[in-house]
This record gives structure tokens, C-alpha cells and sequence, in this order.
């Protein structure tokens, strides 16, 4: 639901930045930064959420991508529905239960390069108290300077899929679809 957690292609991605001698930080966009997530409802149509304005940092390592790392993290109850009835719903008992001061979290634990803009992110996504390991799709969208903001910036996309049983948000499964699509698109900046 929230594999907020692509941010973390964003390491790979790196590699078209300047050469660094170590690896350097890179911060979220938070403005421009957002984990779109979908599910079948009932078969009858497919309902979106979002989460926006989250913090994450990566430290990339363009000599050794494998040695870079990615961190990623949201309050629950930052969740966008588009209906304050669903969102409610969300944060009930029947799936997160969810309090002012709980997290969604992803730690990347491994990065393999699949191409020359292309990495699979594996990494810890916490979510309702579970923490279980995620593998993150990403591509690399655009490295340079930012033409307004004039430092390096980066941005991808990457793709997940989870299982919402998987973290004991399964409430209405099959009918609710327990599969889980994650879509992330991330910007981020060479940190001051």
C-alpha cells in the first residue's frame, strides 16, 4: 500500500550524477515526491490511495552502487483517499488502527543494477507493526542540474506489488482484492 518505498531506485539512479569520491546524500523532494497504491474493489472498480510529503534521504555511492542506501519514512495517517469515509475506515480497527504517531518505514537492504538505468531496490518495509522485505522495480527518469534550482537533482519511478494480508490490513479479502499495486515517482536533492 504504501511501498513508499521506491525511493530507494533513486540510489541506482544516481550513477548519471557528477562522479562523487564518496558517496554523498540526496534528500526527498518532498513537493514533488508521491506513493500512489491501487486494489480491485469487489471487481467492480479499482480504488486509489496516495501518500505525499514524506521525508526519505540516499546515500549514493556511484563507485560501488551496491554500496549506497535508501531510507524512506510517512505517518500512516498521512494517507490520501479522496473520501474522508474510507480513510476512516482505514485507520479503524479493521485495518491499521492506526494512531497519530505511527510510521511507514522502508530501509533498502540491497541494490542490484539491472541496467544502465534500471535497478532492483530490496529492502524493509514496516507497515502496521510487520516488517517484511520488498523488492522495488526502478528506473532512473532524469539526472542533472535542476534548471531552478541550479544544484544535482535526480528522478525515477519505480513498481511494487504486496500482499495487504501480509500485514494484517487483509480485512474483506478476496472480495476487496488483497493484492496491493504500488506506484512511486520520486525527485530528490543533492543535500546543502
Amino acid at each position: 500500500m504504501k511501498n513508499t518505498f521506491a525511493a530507494f531506485g533513486l540510489a541506482v539512479a544516481l550513477s548519471a550524477a557528477p562522479a562523487f569520491a564518496a558517496p554523498e546524500k540526496y534528500v526527498l523532494d518532498a513537493s514533488h515526491s508521491q506513493i500512489l497504491f491501487s486494489y480491485n474493489h469487489l471487481g467492480y472498480s479499482t480504488t486509489w490511495g496516495m501518500f505525499s510529503g514524506f521525508e526519505g534521504e540516499i546515500m549514493f555511492d556511484q563507485e560501488d552502487p551496491a554500496n549506497s542506501s535508501v531510507t524512506v519514512s510517512m505517518p500512516v495517517m498521512s494517507m490520501m483517499t479522496g473520501w474522508e469515509g474510507r480513510f476512516e475506515h482505514f485507520m479503524s480497527g479493521d485495518f491499521f488502527g492506526a494512531t497519530e504517531d505511527e510510521m511507514v518505514t522502508f530501509t533498502s537492504t540491497g541494490i542490484e543494477v539491472t541496467g544502465d538505468d534500471t535497478a532492483l531496490i530490496t529492502g524493509d518495509l514496516t507497515l502496521n507493526g510487520v516488517t517484511k522485505s520488498v523488492v522495488l522495480d526502478a528506473k532512473l527518469n532524469q539526472a542533472g542540474d535542476h534548471p531552478m534550482e541550479n544544484k544535482p537533482w535526480a528522478g525515477f519511478n519505480a513498481t511494487t506489488t504486496l500482499l495487504r494480508s501480509d500485514y494484517n490490513v487483509g480485512a474483506f479479502a478476496p472480495f476487496v482484492s488483497d493484492e496491493v499495486t504500488v506506484q512511486i515517482s520520486i525527485e530528490a536533492m543533492k543535500a546543502e
